[in-house]
Parts: structure tokens; sequence; C-alpha cells
């Protein structure tokens, strides 16, 4: 069941100023009006507090850090701004939107480090004075076993930088031009898709050039997975905004709103290799993000002992 894909560990942020983030609004599509701040506020911590303890039923070990910060409101996205890998590196990530910068935390890198086994922290962040960003997990999708970054271009993935981490993490580097219904340019990759153990999901209809979507559909398969296609309304219901982990079994983390849109067939194919896990949070997604967001997987060797 282990699988180098799919973590055990997670960090998640609980949100307590959440908002949808005005900055970011206009190279992300999927956000949404708000509503009344102190309702949108309540409901994301309730969601989010619900969300922590559907995932430690299953098994999958959270940690959780307080954003008590009024200046972040996209902080329960953490997986922008670091990620961390087998072998004990972590890596940080510059961020577009100036405020997204205030998210990155050494109390949380800190932890890690006790709590795991750290080698290396490998900082990109100071490229954000050159106007570069790479944002994380969010502007790839890694796939950990085929060694592939899946990659969509955008202004919050640099070409250069996105190079850089793949020198760096030994990955190779997959672009692509994606676009939405309307010809929207796609502003993170794992929006649109999602790589897993033994299935990936993704919309190919969003890759702009064709050559390109037959080749990312074929590396898919040559490395063993089963391909997913999802459509433009799937995506648009952040069906291809999920997380494969690892708990008392394998599941796969997806908002109800994403599930209820995926078909019998497709659904099946993912309960051949994992167990779906539908988290409800249709607050926290008019920020534009969904569950994959939330989460920011531990790739690290544990310490003997490990506290939250």
């Amino acid at each position: 069941m282990s699988s180098l894909q799919a973590p055990s560990g997670v960090v998640m942020i609980r949100p307590h100023h959440f908002c949808s983030n005005p900055d970011t609004q206009a190279d992300n599509a999927f956000q949404t009006a708000s509503g009344d701040p102190e309702a949108v506020r309540k409901a994301a911590i309730a969601e989010f507090d619900t969300a922590v303890s559907n995932l430690r039923e299953a098994g999958v070990t959270v940690h959780i850090f307080d954003d008590l910060g009024t200046a972040t409101p996209d902080s329960v996205f953490p997986n922008n701004w670091f990620s961390t890998h087998t072998g004990g590196q972590i890596a940080i990530y510059p961020m577009f939107a100036p405020n997204r910068r205030l998210e990155r935390r050494w109390d949380v890198i800190e932890s890690l480090k006790k709590n795991y086994r750290v080698q290396d922290v490998i900082d990109y962040s100071g490229l954000e004075q050159d106007d570069l960003a790479l944002e994380g997990t969010g502007a790839m999708v890694l796939d950990h076993i085929g060694r592939i970054a899946y990659t969509v271009t955008s202004n919050r993935a640099e070409p250069v930088l996105l190079e850089r981490f793949c020198t760096h993490f030994n990955y190779e580097p997959m672009a692509f031009v994606a676009q939405d219904a309307q010809g929207c340019d796609v502003y993170h990759s794992n929006v649109l898709m999602t790589v897993g153990t033994e299935f990936a999901m993704i919309c190919l209809a969003m890759i702009s050039d064709p050559d390109r979507r037959r080749e990312i559909a074929s590396r898919l398969e040559e490395t063993g997975r089963e391909v997913i296609d999802l459509s433009m309304d799937q995506i648009s219901n952040f069906a291809g905004n999920a997380f494969e982990l690892t708990g008392k079994t394998r599941i796969f983390a997806l908002s109800k709103r994403a599930l209820d849109v995926l078909t019998s067939s497709q659904i099946k194919t993912i309960e051949n290799s994992a167990t779906p896990l539908p988290l409800s949070i249709p607050t926290i997604e008019t920020a534009g993000g969904s569950v994959r967001c939330m989460l920011a997987g531990i790739h690290l060797s544990p310490r003997e002992r490990i506290t939250s």
C-alpha cells in the first residue's frame, strides 16, 4: 500500500482570517465572491476542522498550524510556498502575489526538521526580487515515481525556475500551455490534473497543442497510470484538484463537489487503487483552490517521535 506518490502526512494551515484574495483574482478564474466576511471566516474554519477530522480518522498524520495574520487570506493553501521530498529535502518557493509571500513561515519548516529527517532546505524565494515565481505543487504536478514535473506555463511558473528546480531535485520538466473553455490561461497545473500511484486524472482538452496533449497522455500511461480524462465542466468543479494519500489504506482526498461530478466509471477506476475521501469545503473553494491546495504533502522520513 505504501507509495512514493502518496504521503502519509500533511501540513495544513487553519485560516482564521479567510477570504477570497483580491490580489489573485485577475488570473484565477476559479475564484468567486465570498459573501459576509465574518460568516465566511467562521464557515471556512468549520470546513477546515471537519476536513482535518476526516483525514485523521482515515489514518493520515495531520500537522496543523494556526494562521493568526490578517494579511494572508490564502494561507489555507500552503502547498504553494513549500514542498518536501524523499531524501530529506525541502523547497521554498517564490510567489507571484505580494500578499501570498507573507504565507511563508519558518516555524513550519523548523517543526518539520524536528519531526522528520531534513537534510537540505533549498530556498528560491529570493527570486521574487526579480519578479520570478514558481508556486510549488500548485504550479507543478509532480510524478514522484516517474520523476516528471508537469507544469502549465503561466506567470506563476517561470520556465527558468522550473528548469532550476528540476535540476536540483532530479525531475524532467514537461511544460505545456492550457486554457479553459473561455480561452483563459490556466493559472495552476493542479487544477487540471492530479497524479496518483496507479491512475492520473487530467483534462486533456485544456492542453492547447494537440501534439503536446498526446505526448502527456502517453507519458502518463508509460509510467503505469490509467488515465482518467476529465471534462472542462468537471475541472470547473475542482475534480482535478485532488490528492492521493496513505492512511489506514490508500485514500484519494477530493472535495465533495468534485466527487459529485465524476462518473461512475471514473469513480470505479479510482476505487481500483484508492478509497475516495470526499471533504466538504464549499466556502474555502470560493478562494479558487480545493482539497489539493490545502494539503502540503510530507515526503520525508519521520523521526522516531512525532508531535503535532
